[in-house]
């Protein structure tokens, strides 16, 4: 399988190359990062009015002073699904002053 040479198609090949079916659906974690509790939580809380199929997890990051949103998605991941995913996630997450810090798999 080939993938495209960049950071999405890299962990693709990655999840293939460690015998993952990338051809059928998996929960699919999107990871927004926030400086401010209250800005993942204005995040959260638009998720869940405008996308009830996503699901989202809030937790303190590892780094202090950092929340983490996680925004889970049951699909096959395809290269242009994750991508146009990501890209959706991003921009959500910039407009509560946030920011997309990758993708994966819950294994």
């Amino acid at each position: 399988m080939n993938f495209p040479d960049d950071d999405t198609g890299q962990v693709l090949a990655e999840m293939h190359q460690a015998g993952i079916d990338l051809s059928v659906s998996h929960e699919v974690v999107f990871f927004q990062l926030f400086e401010q509790q209250a800005q993942a939580k204005a995040m959260a809380d638009f998720i869940k009015e405008t996308m009830p199929q996503v699901s989202v997890s809030l937790h303190p990051d590892e780094t202090p002073n950092v929340w983490d949103l996680d925004c889970t998605v049951s699909m096959v991941p395809a290269y242009e699904d994750v991508v146009a995913r990501e890209q959706q996630f991003e921009s959500i997450a910039a407009k509560f002053d946030g920011y997309n810090d990758g993708w994966g798999i819950e294994a």
